[in-house]
């Protein structure tokens, strides 16, 4: 009989321990979605592998959260609706903190400031109607751009931001600063003589945080004191360093 008993609270403890295995690994593996071709921030290097001040940020705070993360590429039209389908748990993007997403998905503490250059041809200023503009699809640029009445030459990635304007087929573009600075490295572009401007409009200047699934709330508080922890560590100052020629934060 205390055989028996022993073997049934074995068999308990080993089920007890297997049911807690599986749901340590439930909460520890994520899905992170990235961007591709959004130098410096996400792109592929020599190689073939993602990296970028944002992918790399990311990275740091898996291990900080000792999570399981798997990487996936993604285009920031999407980005949104796939974290409310619970495509993804963190999007590891530049998202400015907009009250239409923030009505959808719930948003890190920030991990940068982010600013919108206005690039354009000698001339072509903000105020003028009837401007194409090139624009990242799904981004605030673009969004802001819609509201001035400004045709919209919409690109799937950041990295394809200069060619409407190499083309012709747009006459300014508004960009994030950081995106800007792999820009200027574009030959083609730099013939064009572009002039630049920072745009002062309140949505498109503020803080740019990760995206959460918004049925992990707890994962947001995971995320933000990661991201705390290697604010404090020197780790997000390397990654900084290593991809940006200024601080962000």
């Amino acid at each position: 009989m205390l055989r028996r008993v022993r073997l049934i609270a074995c068999s308990l403890a080993a089920a007890l321990c297997l049911a807690a295995g599986h749901a340590q690994a439930a909460v520890w593996a994520l899905k992170v979605a990235v961007l591709e071709n959004a130098p410096p921030m996400a792109y592929r290097d020599a190689d073939g592998r993602l990296t970028g001040f944002s992918v790399e940020v990311a990275r740091a705070l898996c291990d900080e959260m000792q999570a399981q993360c798997s990487f996936q590429t993604t285009v920031l039209e999407q980005l949104v609706d796939q974290l409310v389908a619970g495509e993804f748990d963190i999007a590891a993007v530049s998202l400015l903190d907009t009250p239409e997403r923030r009505s959808r998905i719930l948003f890190s503490q920030p991990y940068f400031r982010s600013i919108s250059l206005w690039i354009g041809k000698p001339g072509v200023l903000p105020g003028e109607h009837g401007l194409r503009i090139a624009v990242l699809k799904g981004s605030a640029q673009e969004s802001y751009a819609r509201k001035q009445g400004w045709e919209t030459v919409g690109v799937r990635t950041s990295g394809e931001l200069a060619e409407p304007l190499i083309a012709g087929s747009a006459q300014a573009a508004i960009v994030p600063m950081n995106t800007s600075l792999n820009l200027q490295k574009n030959k083609d572009f730099q013939r064009l003589g572009l002039h630049s401007a920072v745009l002062k409009a309140p949505e498109l200047v503020g803080n740019a945080a990760f995206g959460i699934n918004p049925r992990r709330p707890e994962l947001r508080r995971m995320v933000d004191a990661a991201l705390e922890r290697i604010k404090r560590n020197g780790v997000y100052e390397r990654i900084n360093t290593q991809f940006l020629p200024f601080r962000v934060l």
